[in-house]
């Protein structure tokens, strides 16, 4: 089973320029360009949950654009893309519909993918999040959706992006969040394991609203140490892998929600970090996600899920091609159809996020 035949929509992707626009690492970027020392040794430096989490800080470091996934893309045969926001900082209230703006004008669709769709960055809770959400419809008409940044992390050896646990749940995130209801708009959900549960709650509260399980919850430290007590001892991971299962399941009951199988490649799940520019072979990829492919299989069915490289935020561990590849191979040991491999990979994306059918061969 391969991709042959079909156009693939990569569902999650980001794009930045740490240099010209204004993200939360750019001061980092800006000044690593003058460090005297090696990258790896200057990095050394950084706090090492942060370290955990980036793998090998190349990325971060300078502009991520068109034509560096294009590079990275290789022969996957991706005919569109979807872009998500990525850590905008911009202090106007309004600030964050500028990073639509500027997805909007990079050059997809001439050598590259075509862009396909733009989720945006906003906080419910926040005053003025309905007048956020109409500069980012009127900065694109590719605009789909919002993401908030909520995972958080108990463990403080685990790299958080926001002040507490619980966003999900606070009055004022909640009436907030009725704005995407009255609009047709997703909500991309990226939360750490433990707060599952909490997707599950907005799910039930907002049965209307399509939500998008990011990376299918990201157990940090599942396959590894990353945190103090995540994945130091196997009795500990195999309790992460049990509580994410069993969280996982309940969360699928909601018809509203999709997941993403992506992420599976990022650090902070615990893989060791091979040597730069040698990605990690598919079998080795398999050994560590196949039980959460498969279960996410179970649960959601390829009817709910949707493929998405997360590059290149994944690109330290592995290459595009092979994360895609062990997707395919856990629907080919489940028996999986055409029609399923399809679904994964393109129509299910193309669904959700209002894709125009004419961008896809």
């Amino acid at each position: 089973m391969d991709l042959a035949g079909i156009s693939v929509v990569d569902a999650h992707i980001h794009q930045w320029d740490p240099l010209n626009t204004p993200r939360d690492f750019s001061m980092l970027a800006k000044l690593f360009r003058f460090v005297p020392v090696p990258v790896d040794k200057a990095a050394r430096l950084a706090p090492k949950r942060d370290r955990d989490f980036v793998g090998i800080p190349d990325a971060y470091l300078r502009p991520y654009l068109p034509a560096d996934y294009r590079e990275d893309l290789g022969a996957v045969p991706v005919e569109a893309l979807v872009h998500i926001e990525v850590e905008w900082a911009g202090r106007a209230p309004d600030a964050k519909a500028d990073e639509t703006r500027w997805v909007a004008s990079l050059p997809f669709g001439v050598d590259t993918p075509a862009l396909g769709a733009i989720i945006g960055s906003g906080d419910p809770a926040t005053p003025g999040f309905a007048e956020l959400v109409d500069k980012h419809q009127s900065a694109s008409p590719l605009f789909r959706g919002i993401r908030t940044m909520v995972a958080h992390h108990p463990d403080a050896g685990v790299r958080s992006f926001c002040r507490a646990d619980g966003a999900l749940t606070e009055s004022a995130f909640l009436d907030g969040f009725a704005v995407l209801a009255e609009r047709g708009l997703s909500f991309e959900a990226w939360v750490y394991s433990h707060q599952i549960p909490q997707v599950t709650a907005l799910a039930r509260r907002y049965p209307e609203v399509t939500i998008v399980l990011n990376h299918l919850g990201t157990p940090a430290g599942i396959f590894g140490p990353v945190g103090k007590n995540t994945g130091t001892q196997p009795g500990r991971r195999r309790e992460l892998f049990v509580q994410w299962r069993d969280d996982i399941a309940t969360l699928a009951t909601h018809p509203n929600v999709m997941a993403k199988v992506s992420g599976l490649a990022m650090p902070i799940l615990g893989h060791p970090v091979p040597v730069r520019g040698i990605p990690t072979p598919v079998s080795e990829l398999l050994d560590r996600t196949a039980p959460l492919l498969h279960h996410a299989f179970d649960v959601f069915g390829a009817q709910r899920l949707i493929w998405g490289s997360n590059y290149p935020v994944d690109k330290p561990i592995t290459s595009i091609a092979n994360g895609a590849q062990a997707v395919i191979d856990v629907l080919a040991d489940r028996g999986g159809s055409a029609e399923e491999l399809d679904q994964v990979f393109r129509t299910n994306a193309q669904r959700t996020y209002g894709i125009d059918a004419e961008l896809l061969a």
